[in-house]
């Protein structure tokens, strides 16, 4: 395993997201206990040495799960133990210490190694402020139950900017970022401008969700061809986002136990500045010839919203262009009847028009509205 310097502390390279793990059935609470401590052996022991949680994942029950596990093993000082608080469940001043309790106690633990402010954004941020987090957050820095604190991020580049300009004291932030989201979110601009402050840089999605790790189309695989190594899909994938100095960190979301091990074989190879031009320029025609497969040319400016009829509109056209793409429909079908409630879905659309006329790429919104609720929605899916 390779490690690198993440706030002074020597962490591996590869990070283990408790995210994605193995379940019994389709109920994501319902985590197989069995397989998902296979997997976790398996990475401990070939020197993985951080472990990411968060409030909501599994429904709640991935911080079970993981406090569970350390406490069995007895491994709580062999690891870093990072989680997040869940600001859309902070309503009030004395919401975060509730929560922050609650995880210490799931977790089996008294402190945490990293402690995330999850998801921030525009409005998550406001929240911030009105409820004095950072305080809440320093305080228990001071008692010891933080050690290292910092925050995720899946907002617009200006907002990423915003929160640590506003902020000295972060040490770290976590962003998506892979070989095709380098103009999303914080992005490539958002990596170098936190690691010009200062900050270390943690990233997530490294695989974009797996959509990475799949047999690409016919015109795509031809660009693949012409690396000159042998690398599969995911492990390119990872190679791009280690090749980056500014990168301590990658976390990745394992489902089987054979993930984790590929992982760990491509973590294994993981170094700064390992990519040719002639790599990097490949993974360029390779983004590129993925974003020509878009049906529209949507920069999610947001220009067209809000909606009168509180359509999300953006959140909506971004599923089905990622469904383009990636020629990924039961991901997005997922992501569009689980995410987007009733009252926000597209056939709420009643064709007024008021968003094509502020829409700046003069995209047919309402056409594209109605072919992504046609080809997303599944009444089964609905939660």
């Amino acid at each position: 395993m390779k490690y690198r310097n993440l706030c002074g502390e020597k962490v591996s390279v590869l990070g283990f997201g408790a995210m994605r793990l193995p379940t019994k059935g389709d109920e994501s609470k319902n985590i197989d206990k069995k397989k998902s401590e296979e997997m976790l052996d398996y990475a401990l022991k070939h020197g993985v040495n951080y472990i990411d949680t968060a409030y909501p994942y599994h429904g709640g029950e991935s911080e079970n799960f993981v406090g569970e596990y350390l406490k069995k093993k007895n491994l709580r000082k062999d690891i870093f133990l990072a989680t997040k608080l869940p600001m859309w469940k902070v309503k009030e001043k004395g919401d975060a210490d509730k929560i922050f309790k609650e995880q210490l106690e799931k977790l089996k633990t008294n402190y945490f190694d990293f402690y995330l402010l999850h998801a921030l954004g525009k409005k998550s941020w406001k929240k911030v402020e009105e409820f004095e987090i950072l305080q809440f957050c320093e305080e228990q820095i001071k008692a010891g139950k933080i050690k290292h604190f910092g925050f995720s991020f899946h907002d617009k580049y200006a907002i990423f900017k915003k929160i640590i300009d506003e902020y000295d004291k972060w040490e770290f932030c976590q962003i998506q970022y892979n070989y095709m989201d380098v103009d999303m979110q914080a992005g490539r601009k958002g990596l170098d401008y936190a690691a010009d402050k200062g900050l270390d840089v943690i990233v997530m999605e490294p695989l974009r969700g797996g959509q990475l790790c799949k047999e690409p189309p016919s015109e795509i695989k031809n660009l693949w061809q012409k690396f000159p190594r042998e690398l599969s899909y995911p492990d390119a994938a990872l190679q791009w986002v280690w090749n980056h100095k500014e990168v301590q960190l990658v976390l990745s979301g394992m489902s089987t136990l054979q993930h984790v091990k590929e992982n760990i074989i491509s973590a294994e190879k993981a170094k700064i500045g390992s990519l040719t031009a002639k790599e990097l320029k490949i993974f360029a025609e390779i983004r590129k010839e993925f974003l020509s497969r878009r049906p529209f040319g949507c920069t999610s400016c947001k220009y067209c919203e809000p909606c009168p009829e509180d359509v999300a509109i953006s959140r909506i056209l971004g599923f089905y262009e990622n469904y383009k793409i990636y020629d990924d429909l039961e991901r997005n079908q997922k992501f569009y009847n689980n995410f987007i409630k009733a009252e926000n879905k597209a056939d709420n659309c009643v064709e007024c028009g008021k968003c094509e006329e502020k829409c700046p790429q003069g995209i047919n919104i309402m056409k594209w509205l109605e072919k992504a609720h046609n080809k997303l929605y599944k009444k089964s899916l609905e939660k």
